[in-house]
Order: C-alpha cells, then sequence, then structure tokens
C-alpha cells in the first residue's frame, strides 16, 4: 500500500496519488490498445480515441456513484464525501454500467459498426481493469479477507483494512498494521491479465464480429464471482451474496443471452469483408450492427 507516491515540492507540496497515476495508466493503456486494435482490424481508430475520453469518464462518474450508493452510511456521509474521488472508492460495475451508457450515447449521435468495435474495446477493458486493481492495492480499498498464506498482505495504519478491523476490536488499539489479508486486488490484476490473454489468443478465432466481446461477457463474471468470497470490504446483499456476485449473475446470464443472438447471425468479420470488397482501402462505410 502506499496511498501517496510521492509530494511534487510547489504549491507548498502536491501529493501524487498511487490511486490516480493507476487510473492515467488504465486509461492511456485501454485507450492505446483499442486503437492498436482497431488499425488492425481496419476500423476508424478516430472513433476510439473521440469517444475514450466519454467512457473513462462517464465510467469513473458511474463506478464512484455506485460507490457512494453502496456504502452510504459506512464512510460516505456527505456531498463532501462523495466529491473526494482521489481517496478511493469505486465499484467495478458502476464503472461498467456508465461506460456502457456512454458507449452507446456516443453510437446514437456518431453511428458505427457495433460489433466490430466491441471486439477491439474488449481486451483494453482488461488493460484498464489490471491498472485500476492496481490502484486499489495501493490505496488499501477492495481488500481479502485475513489468511496466513505466505503471500498475505498486512496493511499499515491507516487504511481501510485497519480502520475495519480496529472498529470491530479485531486488532489492538495501537496496532500499526492489519491483520494479514488475502491481497485480492492483486489478485484481480492478475485475474485481468490472464482474461487479456485468453481473449487476445482468441481474437483470430472468432468467427463473427462480436464474439471476443461474449467471451468477456461470460469469463469475468465468473472469475469476479470467485474472488468476491475472498473479499472482505462487501456485506451480503441477496441471497446471501454480494452485491457483485449478483450483479455477476446477471451479466452472466447476459453474455449467454448475447451469445444465443450471436450464433443466429451469419458468420463474418469486418475484416474479412474489407479485404474481400474493398482491397486497397482503409475503412468500410459504417454499417449498423
Amino acid at each position: 500500500m502506499r496511498q501517496v507516491l510521492f509530494t511534487i515540492p510547489i504549491f507548498g507540496g502536491v501529493k501524487v496519488f498511487g490511486y490516480g497515476v493507476m487510473l492515467v495508466l488504465a486509461f492511456i493503456g485501454s485507450t492505446w490498445l483499442a486503437t492498436w486494435r482497431a488499425r488492425r482490424e481496419k476500423l476508424d481508430p478516430d472513433v476510439i480515441l473521440d469517444m475514450a475520453f466519454w467512457l473513462f469518464f462517464i465510467g469513473l462518474v458511474g463506478a464512484r456513484l455506485f460507490y457512494c450508493f453502496q456504502y452510504w452510511g459506512r464512510g460516505i456521509n456527505s456531498l463532501l464525501d462523495v466529491l473526494q474521488y482521489w481517496k478511493g472508492g469505486i465499484v467495478y460495475y458502476g464503472g461498467v454500467l456508465g461506460g456502457s451508457i456512454a458507449f452507446f450515447v456516443y453510437r446514437h449521435f456518431r453511428p458505427f459498426p457495433l460489433r466490430p468495435y466491441l471486439d477491439a474495446i474488449a481486451p483494453a477493458i482488461m488493460v484498464g481493469t489490471f491498472f485500476g486493481r492496481l490502484g486499489c492495492f495501493l490505496n488499501g480499498c477492495c481488500y481479502g479477507d485475513v489468511c496466513n498464506l505466505p503471500w498475505a498482505v498486512s496493511f499499515p495504519k491507516p487504511s481501510p483494512p485497519w480502520d475495519y478491523e480496529s472498529v470491530r476490536g479485531l486488532i489492538p488499539a495501537n496496532a500499526t498494521q492489519s491483520l494479514p489479508l488475502h491481497p485480492t486486488q492483486l489478485y484481480s490484476s492478475l485475474d485481468s491479465l490472464v482474461i487479456l490473454m485468453l481473449l487476445w489468443a482468441f481474437y483470430p478465432l472468432r468467427r463473427r464480429d462480436g464474439e471476443v466481446m461474449g467471451l468477456l461477457m461470460v469469463t469475468y463474471p465468473i472469475t469476479r464471482f470467485l474472488i468476491e468470497y475472498l473479499r472482505n470490504d462487501e456485506g451480503v446483499f441477496f441471497a446471501g451474496l454480494t452485491i457483485s456476485q449478483n450483479i455477476s449473475l446477471v451479466l452472466l446470464l447476459g453474455g449467454f443471452v448475447y451469445w444465443f443472438w450471436l450464433s443466429r447471425l451469419p458468420e463474418t468479420r469486418h475484416a474479412d469483408q474489407h479485404v474481400e470488397r474493398n482491397p486497397g482501402t482503409s475503412v468500410l462505410k459504417p454499417a449498423t450492427s
């Protein structure tokens, strides 16, 4: 954990938060990968560049609002707390919801072929998740349950895990560190890399545009559902499951429905159509599906 990476000696000292740095890297890394993939698939990279900021910004707003809704009265008690974004506190699925809304609103005003761009964006989402979860580790949020494994991590005073354990009398008042915990933030980062490699390997094997996003929609909810069992920062929401586990099940069901819809479409890929119909050009005319 390292909430403040360093301090710039100007204006009395400007703190550079590790969480914020990781979010910047998430934006840069995911945008670069999505534009690279767009060029490779004969898509217009300007579409990615133009909507990247809006997806990222609205996604962060959605993630923050979801967090504040979930933890209102438990650390979030006023509008000022809501606005203190730099202290951390976002919910991944809130970001997915916000980013999805931004994506479809943008597409409404600037139509582009849906499924090829979803495939280009899917691996980039995992790049953003990788850096985002590293930010969670630096901030000390999204922590795991107590364990005695060799790689268990103890967080210093003050930190979200230390505060949680201190209030409940799980550690002495003069303790300088939390109990050893599962580093679930790092588990999630590693999970993102594994899914990224899976999507990367599957990309040339897809039979239809949209299948890469479909693979993401069924793999991430499963792994997230399982990692939630090792976390200790979320309470039970419904049916003995956390709110993220409930959302994972809904998203997984949506992924299966999405795959069923894809299976009824012709086996066509945008890049293949480009080579067959428009040799020597760079971008197809916008499609509608």
